[in-house]
């Protein structure tokens, strides 16, 4: 039987090995000077894809029918970009409410507020928070300690990151988390951040804000993203604070986090101890 073979004019690449480990666009190959025509179509694909997840349109109706259905109370809001276009051009409108969003969610304002606001807000993917915002909201709560308060769920559109501390101060939040979609790589175009914020209110730096990054089903899943958010808020209410001052250190939380991990035997110790 003959032996597979590389076409003469395509060099095999020695790091093809590592794509079994990776998404990253690594080990492509090359034909001559150039990609080979597989790698040159998956990047288009990867491209247009990354454009789709920015462009098309977070449907905030069928998200918060689908929250309702899993027994959450939701709000909608809409920042000062009255559109996509003004949206990408103008960063400074996506991080205020809109008018009448300002005063719409002003009317549920509460005297006690609650502990945890979670905002979903599309950011620069709509598909990130269509895949992944349902599954790790009910992930948050059912991870919800003894003696906390969530406030109602507020689905924001057109949002960037700083529109949640409006959003928290408004509704009296103690704690604020956005989750939303983060701007599309050419691996990857739907990962989900959360940006959890203390005493939320306008003018509050990212230099104050704890991040929780690639949350999906292939990067952090949604388990391990709610038990780090969790993690996160029991220590910013223990210390007044979130952002640089607060390390993330919940790994150290895990049982068994004390003791080194064992290193794999090699093949001989193995043998031996067989």
């Amino acid at each position: 039987m003959s032996q597979p073979h590389t076409p003469p004019h395509l060099d095999a690449d020695p790091w093809a090995d590592l794509r079994a480990y990776t998404a990253a666009r690594l080990a492509l190959g090359r034909a001559g000077a150039s990609l080979p025509t597989a790698e040159v179509l998956r990047f288009g694909l990867a491209h247009a894809q990354a454009r789709d997840a920015v462009h098309i349109a977070l449907d905030t109706a069928a998200l918060q029918a689908e929250l309702a259905a899993d027994g959450f109370d939701t709000l909608l809001a809409h920042s000062a970009a009255p559109d996509r276009a003004a949206y990408l051009a103008r960063p400074d409108l996506g991080r205020r409410l809109a008018d009448d969003s300002a005063a719409r969610l002003g009317n549920h304002a509460t005297t006690n507020g609650c502990d945890l606001l979670l905002v979903i807000a599309d950011g620069l993917s709509s598909l990130a928070v269509a895949r992944n915002a349902r599954a790790l909201v009910t992930e948050i709560r059912r991870g919800l300690p003894a003696g906390w308060t969530l406030g109602p769920v507020v689905i924001a559109s057109q949002a960037r990151v700083a529109l949640a501390d409006e959003i928290g101060q408004t509704l009296g939040a103690r704690l604020v988390a956005m989750l939303i979609g983060e701007r599309p790589g050419l691996s990857w175009p739907d990962s989900l951040g959360a940006y959890l914020t203390w005493a939320p209110q306008p003018g509050r730096s990212d230099a104050q804000r704890n991040c929780i990054s690639n949350i999906r089903p292939e990067g952090l899943g949604y388990v391990e993203a709610a038990r780090r958010l969790w993690w996160l808020c029991a220590e910013a209410r223990r210390l007044g604070l979130t952002g640089v001052a607060l390390k993330d250190n919940s790994d150290s939380a895990l049982p068994g986090a004390d003791t080194p991990p064992a290193l794999p035997a090699a093949d001989g110790q193995a043998q031996d101890q067989q």
